[in-house]
């Protein structure tokens, strides 16, 4: 064994000691660290062929590269939505790496029923039905993916074709209908073979990235009994606006289409008491994709995908070797998702859910939204600052008259909070989401002193 290594292994206690050691300072100290940083440019060091040791790793990591990583694990940052990690997630995810398990498959381990478990909890924390099932994914992008996916193969059912043996030109044209879509749908269309050109956006409602429902059935109709694909929100990226959920599926009975709905952090509008409504019909979806290292606080990377289909996802997915053998009627993960090799992401997920169960994710979604009412409050109260829509859920969207790009550098320049610049409806913004488990009416009220010197 080399010798490095070898000390290593002898060390192995003392390393985690000194890992954990340093995690907790880095974790402590994260409520003064700065949000974002300016990591500057670091030329890359040559290749090392004689290393260091882990000790000497660790050592090397925190003199080069810590400094310049941001404080995104914490209470402040509020550009994309990005939420942190709960200590049982973080605990999760230490033994995910500790424990290595490959989790595309059930031989040997526990770790796929381990999975399905924590799919299960998910599916009813979310009020769907028992006739979803679903899989983890690395993310919302490829979580639509996965359900778009299994809405081309439907396509091909309802066409009398096979998509997965006979590739996306045997169906024709196609046609996916949205009002808002993110835009990692129309990267997943790309993907897909669909096409981007593929994607028809439908009318919103006035002032609302909603979709007007009798526009969408009006589309439908031009398309004379033609199957198509509908992308529902439950929360866009600038404003949280939900489609009618309900409505939407309900012209199913007139027009056949493949409903899936991209409720990537909004589907957490379920814990809300206040804000459950929103998510009303989400369990008439065909498919449904929700990010997890968002709103549910673990680490990245973490999503999950559902759908009522799961014959025509392992229809997509299936991977045919002698080794794998046939699927069955409990098909190993390898014949659901895009990967065959994947780290056990559910872990993480377990853990945070068997720690808090879902009163205390409730509370974090219930305070975060406080959180975000609060700065939608303050910000409306800033002469020259215009909140371009009403806070529906985490998001704050809002504008001013002094130049946007350069008040978000000085925001992330001053340490104090880091937002991400947008546009809505033509007007340059900024948009703050709240989704960390940290996050405090203190924090809130640092953010807005931050703002008040900058957005001028």
């Amino acid at each position: 064994m080399d010798p490095l290594l070898a000390g290593d292994l002898a060390a192995f206690p003392e390393l985690l000691q000194a890992t954990r050691d340093y995690a907790t300072r880095l974790l402590l100290g994260i409520n003064e660290r700065a949000v974002a940083r300016d990591p500057g440019t670091l030329s890359p060091a040559p290749l090392p062929f004689d290393g260091v040791g882990a000790a000497g790793a660790l050592a090397l990591f925190g003199e080069r590269w810590a400094p310049g990583f941001s404080g995104s694990a914490g209470p402040r940052y509020l550009g994309f939505v990005t939420g942190g990690a709960t200590p049982a997630a973080l605990a999760g995810d230490w033994l995910t790496g500790t424990l290595d398990q490959n989790g595309s498959n059930r031989s040997g381990s526990s770790s796929a029923d381990l999975e399905d478990e924590t799919v299960g909890w998910l599916r009813d924390m979310f009020h769907l039905g028992q006739d979803f099932t679903g899989t983890f994914v690395s993310g919302a992008t490829m979580s639509n993916t996965v359900g778009l996916a299994i809405g081309r193969e439907w396509l091909g059912e309802q066409l009398g074709v096979e998509v997965a043996r006979q590739g996306v030109g045997a169906l024709g044209p196609v046609t996916v209908l949205s009002g808002t879509p993110h835009s990692s749908v129309v990267k997943a269309l790309s993907m897909l073979g669909i096409g981007r050109d593929a994607l028809r956006l439908v009318p919103t409602l006035d002032g609302r990235e909603a979709v007007d429902v009798a526009a969408l059935a009006s589309v439908l109709d031009e398309l004379g009994g033609r199957p198509a694909i509908v992308v529902a929100n439950a929360g866009t990226v600038n404003t949280v606006d939900f489609d009618d959920l309900r409505a939407i599926a309900s012209l199913r009975s007139r027009y056949p289409f493949w409903l899936h709905v991209d409720a990537a952090f909004g589907a957490f509008a379920a814990l809300s008491p206040s804000h459950s409504h929103l998510v009303d019909g989400l369990d008439l979806a065909d498919s449904v994709c929700v990010d997890l290292h968002k709103w549910l606080n673990v680490p990245y990377d973490s999503a999950v995908q559902f759908t009522r289909r799961r014959d025509l996802q392992v229809r997509v997915f299936q991977n045919a070797a002698a080794y794998l053998g046939d699927p069955g009627p409990n098909p190993d993960h390898v014949h659901l998702t895009p990967e065959n090799s994947r780290r056990l992401r559910a872990l993480a997920a377990w853990f945070t859910l068997a720690a808090y169960g879902v009163d205390g994710h409730r509370e974090i979604v219930v305070r975060d939204i406080s959180a975000a009412q609060l700065l939608g409050e303050r910000l409306a109260a800033m002469p020259g600052v215009e909140l371009l829509s009403p806070v529906r859920l985490n998001v704050v969207c809002f504008t001013f008259s002094g130049d946007v790009g350069r008040a978000v550098q000085a925001i992330a320049e001053s340490g104090e909070a880091f937002l991400t610049p947008t546009v809505y409806r033509g007007v340059p913004a900024l948009r703050a989401a709240f989704s960390n488990w940290r996050t405090s009416r203190e924090d809130v009220e640092r953010v807005v002193e931050v703002l008040r010197k900058h957005l001028v």
